[in-house]
């Protein structure tokens, strides 16, 4: 399927890896030219020069922080005018909620609310003025389905969730598609991150609780950011314009609920 945006410009987000890695080497497939963002500048630089010289796409690379005003800052003025936005960041720290700071919390509503707040307002306008726009946050399954370690997560990125359900309305006659990506048990560092911290919760080996956490999904297996990227390229397409407003969860089937 061509998804209708080859020579669009898009801005990814914590894309030297993971599920931003993914999404940015979906939308370079779709010959969509891409700034990318992530702090650090080394592996960057690889992910750019590998995207590039898969695709032949233009790919400009922003090292930065970009929960930091002066990292979208950056951000802006490398890409222009985006046409398509991919919000990520990294997420906050697994622990005890007993052991979270003032200060945690405010980290983790700057970096998984705020920012991405942050960048649609600057960058929604211009998509209105020409009449199209994609933009895709990824949150996670979490705010659907709380992770007891997660209490950051699961907080901050719900807060981005009620606001996401509430201007995507305000956009539909627009042309501009404003849409969450939920990720469930995915085959990156975050997964791994997020095992240690249930093996130290239950006291078991950190195999046990992989195997777990496994066992937990009904696909069987952990997911690929080259999947996930590919339900974010279909977003960003043009067949995707009646679709906005919209939690997707993408799981394996784990979340159990109907709704």
């Amino acid at each position: 399927m061509d998804m209708g945006i080859a020579g669009r410009n898009a801005l990814v987000c914590a894309a030297s890896k993971g599920l931003g890695r993914g999404c940015a080497e979906a939308l370079a497939a779709e010959g969509v030219n891409l700034t990318i963002v992530a702090r650090t500048a080394d592996t960057l630089e690889k992910t750019a020069d590998e995207i590039r010289s898969k695709t032949g796409v233009t790919v400009k690379t922003v090292a930065c922080d970009i929960t930091t005003p002066e990292g979208r800052a950056a951000a802006l003025a490398a890409c222009g005018e985006p046409d398509i936005l991919v919000n990520n960041a990294g997420g906050p720290p697994p622990g005890d909620f007993r052991s979270y700071t003032h200060d945690d919390w405010l980290r983790a509503v700057e970096g998984n609310m705020l920012t991405p707040i942050e960048l649609i307002k600057a960058t929604v306008d211009g998509m209105i003025a020409r009449g199209f726009g994609r933009i895709v946050n990824i949150t996670s399954s979490s705010v659907k389905a709380p992770i007891d370690v997660l209490g950051l997560s699961n907080g901050a990125r719900s807060g981005l969730t009620g606001f996401v359900a509430g201007i995507a309305r305000q956009l539909a006659p627009t042309g501009v598609t404003l849409n969450n990506l939920l990720p469930g048990s995915f085959d990156t560092d975050r997964i791994a991150a997020t095992i240690v911290a249930q093996a130290k919760a239950n006291n078991i080996s950190e195999d046990e609780a992989r195997a777990r956490r496994v066992k937990s999904i009904p696909a069987g297996r952990f997911g690929t950011p080259d999947e996930f990227g590919r339900a974010c390229a279909f977003l960003c397409s043009v067949h995707a314009g009646y679709i906005t407003g919209q939690n997707w969860l993408i799981d394996g089937g784990a979340y159990p609920g109907t709704y």
